[in-house]
């Protein structure tokens, strides 16, 4: 997964207009393992149902967007939580 360098330094979250920028392997494992276990919700309520393979946080770490088909879905209702370590 690569989201374009360019496309990353424009694109800013859409509910705090803060930068993104990739989300770390470990918290990746990390939100999977919580997806897994079903403890992950959108912002909408709606469960993550599927592991995700990328994804982006915003820069003050609250936000994840996930990143499907090399595509950024900047969707405010289905951006997550950050709230785990």
């Amino acid at each position: 997964m690569a989201v374009d360098a360019k496309l990353l330094e424009i694109l800013r979250c859409p509910i705090t207009k803060q930068t993104l920028s990739l989300l770390s392997p470990e918290r990746l494992a990390d939100l999977n393992e919580r997806i897994e276990r079903g403890e992950v919700r959108h912002l909408d309520g709606s469960p993550v149902e599927a592991p995700i393979q990328a994804a982006l946080i915003t820069a003050n770490g609250k936000t994840i967007y996930k990143i499907e088909d090399d595509i950024p879905i900047m969707l405010e209702d289905l951006s997550i939580a950050a709230d785990f370590q």
